[in-house]
């Protein structure tokens, strides 16, 4: 099957396409035929070599976490899904690979494709849902009336994140470009920041979270506008010991994320506030969950632009240049 592959850690140049070995579905697994895969910042971050420490993959490996498409084939034990079943989901971290023409995927990280949705659409959705699931529901135990401060609300996780709040209750601000303040309104945000006018610091106070998306000096400024005893989840940020332990992290690695992210932490501190750090974990449950949303048209996921699979290279370009609206998809049929 034709997959794309990272070859060596870098630029572009460093990746390909190749024919590989059709994967065989292990244990509670089933072999899914991608009709479409959708690209995360984490795609092009995996390619360079910055996440390597945590996600050490062997080389050559398949890129893309996010797809959707058919079920052909059922591994041992697998008796969730049935041949022919549309899917949707996100690949575990250690098992990625869904910039290719199939995948064997675990059944716990797939659920039934929303039948109100294409499978560009459907394909957008896995990673950035579960992200914004999770922050609020997970970690942060979102409750209605509470204040929410999202940072990058036409991005990827933005778009979803701004309507998950609202669906929970929240009062929901988040920051943007000029170009997009109408149009992130217009997704249920109550407060819209134009960061290249106006400083977020100055118009929002007293929160009970911020999504951090962007991690650097958004991310340390972000202390000033929460409460006491509020709570900053990032996923841009840097990783904290708590993180490191989660992911069973040797303890060097412990001790270079305790440096890391000591700056943020100490900012935090005096106030109460806390700052953590995750990666979203796949959750065919959970995105069950969405899908009810979805189809009762209560989220919208927004997908901002679809490249042939053959143009792998190109779409990764498109969405470093960091003016996506939503998702970057790649469509293999």
């Amino acid at each position: 099957m034709k997959a794309f592959v990272v070859e060596r850690y870098g630029n572009d140049e460093g990746t390909r396409f190749a024919d590989v070995p059709e994967p065989v579905p292990g244990e509670g697994e089933v072999l899914v035929r991608i009709h479409a895969a959708s690209l995360n910042p984490i795609d092009f971050k995996t390619r360079e070599g910055k996440v390597k420490a945590i996600l050490p993959y062997k080389l050559p490996f398949i890129l893309g976490s996010d797809l959707a498409g058919v079920v052909e084939k059922l591994g041992p034990g697998a008796n969730t899904f049935k041949v022919g079943d549309e899917v949707y989901g996100r690949a575990s971290k250690m098992r990625i690979g869904s910039f290719a023409e199939a995948i064997a995927i675990a059944e716990s990280d797939i659920a039934p494709k929303p039948g109100s949705l294409d499978m560009c659409q459907a394909a957008s959705v896995p990673l950035v849902g579960l992200t914004a699931w999770q922050a609020f529901v997970d970690r942060a135990k979102l409750r209605p009336g509470q204040k929410v401060l999202i940072h990058a609300g036409s991005g990827g996780v933005g778009t979803l994140a701004i309507q998950i709040a609202k669906h929970l209750g929240a009062l929901v601000a988040t920051t943007t470009s000029t170009a997009n303040v109408d149009w992130v309104r217009k997704l249920g945000a109550d407060t819209v920041i134009d960061y290249r006018k106006q400083d977020f610091t100055k118009l929002v106070r007293d929160y009970d979270m911020v999504l951090d998306t962007l991690g650097g000096r958004t991310l340390a400024r972000s202390v000033g506008v929460l409460r006491a005893g509020g709570r900053i989840v990032s996923i841009a940020g840097p990783p904290d010991p708590a993180f490191a332990k989660e992911i069973g992290a040797n303890p060097l690695l412990v001790f270079a994320m305790f440096l890391m992210s000591l700056g943020i932490r100490l900012r935090t501190f005096p106030r109460a506030i806390r700052y953590e750090f995750f990666f979203m974990r796949p959750s065919g449950e959970q995105l069950r969950e969405l899908t009810k949303l979805i189809d009762a048209g209560k989220l919208k996921p927004v997908v901002d632009r679809v490249f042939p699979f053959s143009q792998a290279k190109a779409a990764f370009d498109y969405l470093e240049k960091g003016r996506a609206k939503g998702k970057v998809v790649l469509k293999m049929k």
